[in-house]
């Protein structure tokens, strides 16, 4: 009876290892991809190219993805999840309480780190020949951030007609990636610059219609 237990134990922790071992060998693949996404762009690149850069075979890559598509999907939809939690922490309702220069520290400080931490973010969802799924989340995410950023404009200037608020959202939005275009851009000793830059443009395009929350005062 003990040897059939312990059959049964080794047995169970065998295919957690396995288990483990593909979860690693997953994570060196989509390491190695958005790698080369970013170096070639999606088009460029291929599965000899990505198992290269991972160090292992084609063979061994096509045990986990059955091409260079569902690599991009599996990297995209990871990305997309952290996306979402720096978006949710980055929008919180608790900084729409904040005067105009914190709100945009609070705002842009988390979304810019992530961009700079996951440069294949933006080669995955800026991409015109990224697979069909990369682009509609795409969309959903541009659609979900302009809703949002025009529902703080709106909280903070309660009498903007909507149609005003949705121009300036739009503004505010487009200065956002333009300026986030040049930051990406920049060497590593300028970034800290561009990001000051950024937020003061932002600063002073809204300054003028923005009012403190709580009191109702112009910034």
């Amino acid at each position: 009876m003990p040897e059939e237990k312990n059959g049964g134990d080794t047995a169970t922790v065998k295919p957690r290892r396995r288990q483990a071992r593909g979860e690693r060998r997953i994570a060196q693949l989509l390491e190695a991809a958005a790698t080369v996404f970013c170096t070639t762009g999606y088009t460029a690149a291929s599965t000899s190219s990505i198992a290269r850069e991972a160090g292992v075979s084609p063979g061994t890559l096509y045990q986990f993805f059955p091409n260079k598509e569902a690599i991009a999907v599996e990297l995209g939809d990871r990305l997309l999840k952290q996306w979402h939690t720096t978006y949710g922490e980055a929008l919180t309702p608790a900084h729409i309480a904040l005067p105009l220069e914190e709100l945009l520290d609070a705002v842009l400080d988390p979304l810019i780190r992530f961009s700079l931490d996951n440069p294949a973010f933006g080669a995955l969802m800026h991409g015109s020949d990224v697979p069909g799924h990369i682009a509609r989340e795409h969309d959903v995410l541009h659609s979900t951030s302009l809703a949002r950023v025009e529902e703080i404009i709106a909280t903070y200037c309660p009498d903007m007609p909507r149609a005003d608020a949705t121009r300036t959202a739009r503004t505010a939005f487009t200065i956002y990636k333009g300026g986030l275009d040049l930051i990406l851009a920049a060497e590593p000793d300028e970034r800290e610059a561009y990001i000051a830059e950024l937020k003061t443009v932002l600063y002073r395009y809204l300054r003028p219609t923005f009012t403190d929350p709580e009191t109702g005062d112009a910034e």
